[in-house]
């Protein structure tokens, strides 16, 4: 990991509070509330990024690709300086023109033809999880029994890699998280294995590994008519391995957990089903599973009144951003009457989540599944937190239904 001291403007506020500690990681709404209330932007003296934790800041440093690069890398590390321990995503970790034909192919791929194709099966599959839940009991682990199963279930089946070895994709994701921040506990608690995770996640994503009719084979196929090259193939295929299992299971657990804690809000759900996809994004908003982006300045840049010199890192508080009440009426609440669509926890942008649709499907197809079986929901003991210094995610929710 690289950090810099950055040449001082002294009209920037500074904190040296830890973002990445374990209290913060467990509850991190009191330091976004200082962090948006210090400034703009405000100097992390412990790391020596400048970090912003208001929407509209946020939101501008996401549209701005050229002035905040992510070729640099999305964490911590500086690619211009370090090597990464794995090479760069096509998505998240690069830009024009480079990032171009990846995320057009996969534009295509995960695109509305995909969506509707998948969309019956996936609520079949939706239906007979629930049915196998629900038939050993009405207590379980909401995260362990729904939030990670039906993902596990349906999304490998779409890319089109094999059953077996699927229990490498939720730690190999999660230490890819944990990477883009600090060198911290969560990382050295995962290095010890990433070797063995990473080896499985790569073998996945050849060509021979790769079973006909999904995304993997689409991917493949674009290769072969040169839409991209032989060398990008897999690493678009990793992509989507990479970013598209913890992200939704936390996507789901945080929906989850909001109705849980909400009997109003899971009531009107079951009475109008088409609130699932509101629920969803409203989630989202209200509980970001991806809290947090690094991007790179490629020059000097005047923001809210200070100046920030090229070539340092901007830590981007997505969670943050969707608690500012400068943007969000009562940001702290659960709530289905509200647009939730501005947020983002998906990012903005070019950069935008590509995968966000595919999530979405997922999610409204388990919830609808799950609000025509049960009535109400209600935690029976308190939830722990999953700790990664990007994600913002649960590790168990214990949970009593009550069936319809």
């Amino acid at each position: 990991m690289t950090t810099s001291t950055p040449v001082l403007d002294t009209t920037i506020p500074t904190s040296n509070e830890d973002p990445f500690s374990q209290e913060v990681l467990a509850d991190p709404l009191p330091f976004q509330r200082r962090l948006r209330e210090a400034g703009e932007v405000v100097l992390l003296e412990r790391y020596g990024v400048f970090a912003m934790g208001r929407y509209e800041t946020v939101r501008a440093a996401l549209l701005d690709w050229q002035g905040f690069e992510s070729s640099a890398g999305v964490g911590i590390t500086d690619f211009r300086k370090e090597t990464p321990w794995r090479p760069p995503s096509l998505l998240l970790e690069a830009d024009p023109p480079h990032h171009d034909a990846p995320r057009s192919v996969l534009e295509r791929v995960l695109g509305p033809r995909a969506l509707r194709e998948l969309a019956p099966r996936w609520e079949a599959d939706a239906d007979d999880l629930i049915d196998e839940v629900l038939a050993q009991g009405i207590e379980f682990d909401a995260v362990e029994s729904l939030a990670e199963a039906f993902p596990l279930r349906v999304f490998p089946d779409a890319v089109g890699i094999p059953a077996d070895g699927r229990e490498h994709l939720l730690p190999y994701g999660d230490h890819l998280f944990n990477s883009f921040g600090p060198e911290n506990f969560l990382v050295q608690h995962g290095a010890p294995h990433i070797g063995e995770h990473s080896a499985w996640v790569n073998e996945q994503c050849a060509r021979d590994r790769i079973s006909p009719g999904g995304f993997g084979a689409a991917i493949w196929a674009a290769a072969d008519r040169g839409d991209l090259t032989a060398d990008q193939a897999p690493l678009v295929v990793r992509s989507l391995l990479s970013a598209g299992v913890d992200t939704t299971v936390h996507a789901i657990g945080a929906v989850l957990h909001a109705v849980a804690t909400h009997p109003d809000a899971w009531a009107e759900l079951r009475a109008d089903p088409s609130l699932a996809r509101v629920a969803f994004d409203e989630a989202i908003r209200l509980e970001a599973p991806v809290q947090t982006f690094f991007r790179t300045t490629t020059r000097d840049i005047e923001l809210g009144g200070a100046h920030i010199p090229a070539r340092n890192k901007i830590l981007m508080f997505l969670g943050s951003a969707n608690s500012d009440p400068r943007r969000w009426t009562d940001p702290e609440r659960f709530d289905l009457s509200r647009d939730p669509s501005g947020h983002v926890g998906f990012g903005m942008g070019i950069h935008q989540c590509v995968g966000q649709h595919v999530a979405r499907l997922e999610a409204v197809s388990l919830i609808t599944a799950l609000a025509r079986r049960v009535e109400s929901i209600q935690l029976i003991g308190t939830p722990e937190r999953h700790l990664n210094n990007t994600l913002r995610a649960w590790k168990r929710m214990p949970m009593r239904v009550e069936l319809a």
